[in-house]
């Protein structure tokens, strides 16, 4: 009886099934046979002989109630799902729902029951839930990606047929039903754990967002007939996300308006030029916003005011401020908008893998930025330069616990430094090893015994099967200077003083081998230990210089978060964008738009 009114319910939406097929599976499923030959000649006497099928089975069941749209399609649901295999595979005409665990659990645990619609056909929370597809584009995600165009169609038709008060196809709104159920439960995913796995992408990058039943949201959001503001609600909770979200619109509007003007290739400019590639610079940072366009006395001269708007310029894109315009801050002042805007893409998607809260007090470490902030409450308490590790020696992505520092560290030299920089310096020359205090040891624990390096024949040692490992003694030339901060890691990074102080003047300070160097170690030190009035600043400084390797356990562990933002807004609206010095930023784009 139901396969009868699924086929009528067909017929009466329109002709996409041939009479042909429908008067042979008619016969088939009444009769049981498999051979019969056709019997009607016409759609009208095709359509005679259904509703003469019909009254038959429904004269042979006597009690059988019509079923209401919802149990037609509270029926069908629970048929596509059971059939959908394991795992589930599941498909809406040419389109995947990707949701294959998550959507089949909610169902269940809704016996079925259809979550957009009633016997009336599409809820009004549908609406919703299509306004909030359609305006994914403003946090960077693409509409097409959760079925807007199936969705839209399929709305047409069933509205039209409202429209015209002819009865619902209920496997129409079962269509629609996954459609809306899998949108929610993708796009959900994406606004609050992101559209990319970062894992995927770069085994450095470690996200921290902790898991969320999708299920429940949905289930709670229908009951409360809040899917726009459950959706909003999974969006990242930081100024900074929102920031970028009304940067993205700025550059779309900008992109619209046809960019901004390309300053022409020349020599250094400078204050006192003229010409007309100073009035191309003019327009270009008057764009920008580095520059007050009424400040306009002669628009070809490079004056006092255009070079304090060139400073800005090279302070938000980390560049040297010198005020000259030479290759480096030419080439930024002609990156293309299209350029920013895949660049503010992709640190949206950034923000999106981290947790909810960083925490009330936080260390903070842009990689890209080379700089370090202290954040309590959400403001800036303290905020320095750092050294971050070179291309090929990486400074991960992740999120740790500080729990301890140590002052006047030994160094243990990890084994990926030993092979790479210091063999290769022992066998040039033995002496290295006295000049920077670093001693040889064989073994570990209570069974290490100290080598004379002179007895060992450096040259037919390989990094492989080194059997030997090097310790650097405390002191003003240690490596990791004269204290390090401790957050336990996977990776062995961890923040540390140094002696090669020259490097912080750099503009771009990628130098070290994955730890992070620090600016203000005895700063530092001392807002961990405030809470500890033993710990003054000069205590602090003679425990550093004591040349005797102390351990202090902090009493209030801090979480220290190394990420990788390439661009940003601040707290007063400035755009800050940096180079992509680990050249992260297209592979994450094109995963973006490329998924697979």
């Amino acid at each position: 009886m139901q396969q009868i009114y699924e086929i009528i319910s067909l017929i009466q939406t329109d002709n996409c099934i041939s009479d042909d097929f429908l008067i042979n599976f008619i016969i088939n499923y009444i009769s049981g046979s498999t051979r019969k030959e056709k019997i009607l000649a016409s759609t009208r006497c095709f359509r005679i002989f259904i509703v003469i099928a019909v009254s038959v089975c429904t004269f042979a069941t006597l009690s059988t109630k019509e079923q209401t749209i919802v149990e037609r399609t509270r029926e069908s649901l629970r048929q596509r799902i059971e059939a959908s295999g394991h795992p589930p595979q599941l498909e809406v005409g040419d389109e995947q729902i990707y949701s294959s665990v998550v959507l089949p659990r909610f169902y269940l645990k809704r016996t079925y029951n259809p979550a957009w619609i009633d016997n009336d056909g599409p809820l009004p929370i549908v609406d919703s839930i299509v306004a909030s597809i359609k305006n994914a584009y403003k946090d960077g995600l693409t509409p097409e990606d959760y079925h807007l165009t199936n969705i839209e169609r399929l709305l047409t038709i069933i509205n039209e047929r409202r429209r015209k008060n002819l009865p619902l196809n209920h496997l129409r709104l079962v269509d629609l039903d996954l459609l809306l159920t899998d949108a929610f439960l993708v796009l959900g995913s994406h606004l609050y754990g992101g559209r990319v796995n970062p894992e995927s992408l770069d085994p450095e990058w470690h996200p921290s967002r902790l898991p969320i039943d999708l299920g429940a949201v949905l289930h709670e959001a229908i009951d409360k007939r809040k899917i726009r503001q459950t959706l909003h609600g999974l969006l990242p909770n930081h100024r900074e996300y929102f920031r970028l979200r009304e940067l993205l619109a700025h550059y779309r509007e900008i992109l619209n308006d046809g960019g901004w003007p390309i300053v022409p290739e020349g020599p250094t400019m400078r204050k006192g030029d003229s010409g007309a590639r100073i009035a191309a610079l003019r327009t270009r940072l008057i764009l920008a916003g580095d520059l007050d366009e009424f400040t306009t006395v002669d628009e070809n001269l490079f004056d006092e005011s255009l070079e304090s708007a060139v400073i800005r310029f090279q302070r938000r894109h980390g560049l040297d401020p010198d005020g000259l315009v030479g290759r480096e801050t030419l080439a930024q002042l002609n990156t293309s908008v299209e350029q920013r805007l895949k660049t503010v893409l992709v640190n949206m998607e950034r923000w999106r893998w981290l947790p909810e809260n960083l925490g009330e007090r936080y260390i903070l470490v842009n990689i890209a930025n080379f700089e370090l902030d202290v954040i309590k409450n959400g403001n800036t308490v303290m905020n320095m330069r750092v050294i971050v590790g070179r291309n090929y020696r990486r400074t991960p992505v992740f999120t740790g616990q500080m729990t301890y520092l140590v002052f006047s560290p030994f160094w243990n030299i990890p084994p990926g430094i030993t092979a790479n920089d210091v063999l290769p310096q022992v066998t040039r020359d033995i002496d290295y090893l006295a000049k920077n205090k670093i001693r040889v040891f064989q073994g570990w624990g209570a069974d290490a015994r100290e080598i004379d390096p002179a007895t060992v024949e450096w040259t037919t040692i390989m990094p492989r099967n080194n059997p030997y490992r090097f310790r650097q003694d405390p002191g003003p030339n240690n490596s990791l200077g004269l204290v390090k901060f401790m957050f336990p890691n996977r990776h062995n990074v961890y923040l540390h003083d140094t002696p090669a102080r020259e490097l912080f003047t750099r503009v771009q300070r990628d130098f070290s081998s994955g730890c992070i160097r620090i600016e203000k170690p005895v700063e530092l030190a001392e807002y961990l230990l405030d809470d500890r009035p033993e710990w003054t600043r000069d205590a602090i400084v003679t425990s550093m210089r004591s040349g005797t390797e102390r351990t202090v356990t902090l009493t209030r562990p801090i979480p220290v978060h190394l990420l990788y933002w390439t661009s940003w807004a601040d707290e007063n609206g400035t755009v800050h964008f940096r180079r992509d010095i680990y050249n992260r930023d297209q592979r994450l784009f094109d995963a973006l738009h490329n998924p697979s």
